[in-house]
């Protein structure tokens, strides 16, 4: 049975929404990163990044883990594209070029977007959001992001999703990238076509049970 290790405040969100796409049964183990406790034992406690029955697994010491039967997997776009592959049906890539394809786009959301996406959200959640320098860490960061999400503006303008007008673990991949941003609605709103695929993919009954879940768990 496929085990993942995380929580799902995390990169976890990514194969946790894969797998309540595709359905199949898995196991979940609610590992929390050891910088979230606050307790100077953090690296003995059960169930977090650091302990040592986690890094036995993982050596890096990161969430996600995926594990099916030998096959240990530590990257989370990773474990998205290969449940779509394994387990998917529907969800499967048809062709050689839709595997391709949704490597790329997956790989242009961790490089082109998730981390300017992230340094917009962690600006936009700080204390100094309105002050001038969190503006201008906002202003700086939304513009690294405008040739990116002008790049899945014409990829997605006259179509619903990414690859082959079909859902596929690259939507999912590229969403939750461009998540970390979406309360920069400003900026948003000057790619509708991103506005309205990200609103479509978070429309997904799969995405409302994974975002109640993180919803549940404690900040």
């Amino acid at each position: 049975m496929i085990t993942l290790y995380g929580v799902y405040r995390s990169r976890a969100t990514r194969p946790l929404w894969a797998l309540a796409e595709i359905g199949v049964d898995f196991r979940h183990v609610p590992v929390i990163q050891a910088y979230r406790l606050k307790d100077a034992r953090a690296s003995d406690a059960p169930l977090n990044t650091a302990s040592a029955a986690f890094l036995a697994i993982s050596p890096i010491g990161q969430i996600p883990v995926m594990q099916d039967d030998d096959l240990i997997l530590t990257e989370s776009m990773a474990i998205s594209l290969y449940l779509a592959r394994r387990y998917g049906d529907d969800l499967a890539p048809r062709s050689d070029a839709e595997a391709a394809l949704r490597v790329n786009w997956s790989l242009f959301g961790a490089t082109g977007i998730e981390y300017p996406a992230l340094e917009v959200h962690f600006a936009l959640s700080a204390d100094t959001a309105d002050t001038p320098e969190g503006q201008a860490n906002i202003a700086v960061n939304g513009e690294k992001l405008r040739r990116p999400l002008a790049q899945l503006q014409r990829a997605l303008d006259g179509q619903d999703y990414l690859i082959a007008n079909r859902f596929s673990p690259a939507d999912i991949n590229v969403a939750e990238c461009v998540r970390y941003a979406q309360g920069h609605t400003t900026l948003l709103a000057e790619f509708p076509a991103v506005k309205a695929w990200l609103e479509r993919c978070q429309a997904r009954p799969a995405f409302q049970k994974i975002w109640a879940a993180r919803s549940a768990e404690p900040a």
